[in-house]
């Protein structure tokens, strides 16, 4: 063949290569691996952005912890919420498309709160950690989403929207807002992080460390989801010699729709407060304080929330005038049980239900402390317990054996509540096996939590009683 012959044929052939589509896999690796070169390829302290992605090293903050990054991260932060591209998500929300703030595995001293802008929407910050200075303030946030036209809530009050006094629909000033693989540590000053007015906030794969306040605090507004993550005032792996001091507060919810799976609290004063509605509590581990040194697994101040699937390792739960309350599948191990505590001794809608309890402590599983004067709809049943644990239920069985005409069931070490009995059931077996030998019977008297069934003559036999608190 000629030799312009074969060029012309190799230059056909280069053509329909080029006519291929591109495959995407190829596509996505030669992007990803121009982006690698691109920043080889200078300082990474001189490369701000790429794209939407944004490097606070760009901007002068120091990855190996020894500067102040502050400013840095804040400048970082501010032009990622600059680019606005004029769609909203909830109204007034910006959606930044995506945007995210590469911590790029740097370990970055802060000496004041880093504040999002307001009205950000769609945004990532990732992959790095924040450590709090010695001039950190005591009562700040390592990082806060707290607009200026959002207050703070100055007191531990419990967030009702549904109340005269509240609106329902509450100005929203972030949303959709992801924190992932980031240390917290507050260097023992102040809190990890605070949510204020935000909608649908994630923090995934995360570690709270050396918090004093709440490693997380989320006032007001809708479904912040926790999952993945770690927290504790120091690092343990329980039965610390500090376990009696510690003072903080993992997370605190006064806001509502929220869900937190799949966290271990592992050393805190409290590990979780709910004060607010419709939250789920799944997965959670709780070994931050034990009940002996006054520690509280999850304080549940508020009704209409669920615990599901939870492990309180040495601590309890406590509701306070339970409304709506359900607990169940849980784990209860080293003596830690539920505690029922009056406020205003009214409980309507609880369920404890199919939970493990097991200990030394001879203490019930479900505890009352203080008087509840309206008991309605209350289910606690279906547990098991071991060691020197006590099981108590709202239903009672037992049978009583005797020859006599009296049979008295004392439900006293079996039911929750000292004095109410709602509902009697009672079957008579009578040895002889003669229904007119026995005569008449009947329930003659229930006083608190003993029942006393009578019949009219003399008979050898048994009796069975069933008993429900629930009326």
């Amino acid at each position: 063949m000629r030799p312009f012959c074969l060029l012309f044929t190799l230059f056909l052939a280069l053509q329909k290569v080029k006519s291929f589509p591109r495959q995407p896999k190829l596509h996505d690796f030669k992007t990803k691996l121009h982006r690698h070169f691109m920043i080889s390829s200078s300082s990474t302290d001189d490369v701000k952005s790429l794209g939407r992605v944004f490097y606070p090293t760009g901007y002068g903050a120091d990855p190996s912890g020894v500067q102040d990054s502050t400013a840095a991260i804040m400048a970082a932060i501010t032009d990622a919420a600059g680019i606005q591209n004029g769609q909203q998500l909830l109204a007034g929300v910006n959606d930044l498309g995506g945007a995210t703030v590469d911590l790029q595995g740097g370990s970055f001293k802060i000496s004041k709160p880093i504040a999002i802008p307001p009205n950000s929407g769609n945004l990532v910050i990732q992959g790095g950690t924040l450590r709090a200075s010695d001039t950190f303030p005591t009562d700040g946030y390592l990082i806060e989403l707290h607009s200026p036209s959002s207050p703070k809530t100055t007191t531990h009050e419990s967030y009702d929207p549904f109340s005269e006094t509240k609106v329902r629909n509450e100005p929203i000033y972030y949303e959709d807002i992801t924190f992932r693989d980031i240390l917290f540590d507050s260097s023992n000053i102040g809190g990890g992080l605070l949510v204020i007015d935000s909608a649908r906030t994630r923090i995934n794969n995360c570690f709270f460390l050396h918090f004093v306040t709440e490693g997380i605090l989320v006032e007001r507004g809708h479904e912040t989801f926790i999952s993945s993550t770690f927290m504790g005032e120091i690092p343990t792996i329980g039965g610390d010699e500090h376990e009696r001091n510690f003072l903080g507060t993992a997370i605190d919810l006064a806001s509502n729709d929220n869900a937190v799976t799949d966290v271990v609290i592992f050393s805190a004063n409290i590990g979780i407060v709910l004060r607010g509605q419709a939250n789920i509590i799944n997965g959670v581990h709780c070994y931050n304080k034990a009940t002996y040194f006054g520690g509280i697994g999850i304080l549940i101040k508020t009704g209409q929330n669920r615990v599901d699937n939870c492990y309180m390792d040495y601590n309890s739960i406590i509701i306070q005038d339970p409304t709506q309350v359900h607990i169940s599948n849980g784990f209860f191990l080293g003596g830690g049980n539920v505690v029922l505590k009056s406020i205003s001794g009214k409980i309507s809608g609880l369920n404890i239900i199919n939970n493990m309890f097991t200990g030394d402590d001879s203490r019930d599983v479900v505890e009352l402390d203080g008087d509840f004067v309206s008991v309605d709809q209350v289910v606690i049943d279906q547990n098991n317990a071991k060691g020197r644990m006590r099981l108590k239920s709202t239903i009672g069985k037992m049978s009583v054996a005797g020859n006599g005409t009296m049979w008295i069931a004392d439900f006293s070490t079996v039911l929750v509540f000292p004095n109410r009995i709602s509902h009697v059931q009672y079957s008579v077996y009578n040895s002889a096996g003669s229904i007119e030998g026995m005569g008449g019977h009947g329930v003659t008297n229930v006083t608190g939590t003993i029942v006393v069934v009578e019949t009219e003559k003399q008979m050898n036999g048994i009796v069975w009683f069933l008993v429900d608190q629930n009326p």
